[in-house]
């Protein structure tokens, strides 16, 4: 069985998607995405610096249309059996699903980016990569500090972002390395993703999500609140709201497709990155980047 999998944020690169705008269908959908945000978001993905593409308003539009661009570019050739989207990737497998049309979710992912730039903006905060630790022990030190910070991101056996105030992390990261962590590294992003700090960025997408059209999606998308698979709209949607404050639960994710029966992983975007961490779940497992 295939499951396809869509990156989030980090994924992105200096003239990602330009082979893309090639095709009729890739000029067309940017086309329509430059008018939709309001700028020409094309020319930063094409011709930008590192740092533009590294704000958070223009990272994650990237992304998503660099994957729901391939997936429509794919046509008949995408033939998921189940999906999967780490973080902002979720909304991209939604799209790429027809659970969410296009301009529904790219104006979701835009009112997304934004509502956490300004949550990032009105506290400073961070994230850390806790590498060589279980898990378990991750979340223990976690509950033992005095101020903000949780697990955020189980990428991997061995490898688990936290998030939380920048003394939170502080704390954390000193705690850890005590406990033998191989790494406690502090990431360069601009706030405390999937992290209680972004409530109120979850109230204000909330609104947006109640209002956008979420139909059944053609395959179960196993979402990162619960590593679940889900089909039916009304649960769709009340986990995209969880997720920005909840963790994303990716090693749990792939767990499960391969309990389901997964035997390939596709990613659907920008780069490999989840192609690796699918490997540290499983070395013999076939991965591979959608082609066009």
């Amino acid at each position: 069985m295939k499951a396809y999998i869509f990156p989030g944020q980090g994924a992105q690169f200096v003239g990602m998607g330009k082979e893309l705008y090639q095709h009729k269908l890739g000029e067309e959908l940017f086309e329509q995405a430059n008018e939709i945000i309001g700028f020409r978001i094309s020319d930063v993905m094409f011709g930008g610096t590192e740092d533009e593409l590294r704000q958070t308003n223009v990272t994650q539009p990237a992304i998503f249309l660099h994957s729901v661009i391939i997936a429509k570019l794919m046509g008949e050739s995408f033939q998921p059996d189940m999906v999967a989207g780490h973080s902002l990737g979720e909304f991209s497998a939604l799209v790429a699903t027809n659970a969410l049309g296009f301009e529904d979710g790219l104006k979701l992912v835009v009112a997304r980016a934004n509502a956490m730039q300004k949550a990032c903006e009105s506290q400073p905060s961070t994230m850390a990569a806790i590498l060589g630790l279980a898990d378990d022990v991750v979340e223990r030190i976690c509950k033992e500090v005095d101020a903000v910070v949780v697990p955020a991101n189980y990428n991997c056996p061995g490898q688990l972002v936290i998030s939380g105030s920048i003394e939170g992390i502080d704390a954390a990261c000193t705690k850890l390395t005590e406990a033998g962590a191989k790494r406690a590294l502090k990431l360069n992003v601009g706030g405390a993703f999937h992290s209680p700090l972004m409530e109120p960025a979850k109230v204000e997408l909330q609104a947006a999500i109640e209002q956008t059209t979420v139909l059944q999606p053609r395959c179960p998308i196993y979402q990162n609140i619960d590593a679940k698979p889900y089909n039916l709209p009304s649960d769709i949607r009340m986990n995209l709201i969880k997720q920005l404050t909840g963790a994303v639960r990716w090693t749990q994710t792939v767990s499960n497709m391969l309990s389901d029966g997964a035997t390939e992983f596709i990613e659907v975007g920008p780069g490999n990155v989840l192609q690796g961490l699918v490997k540290k779940v499983d070395r013999s497992l076939v991965t591979s980047s959608a082609m066009v």
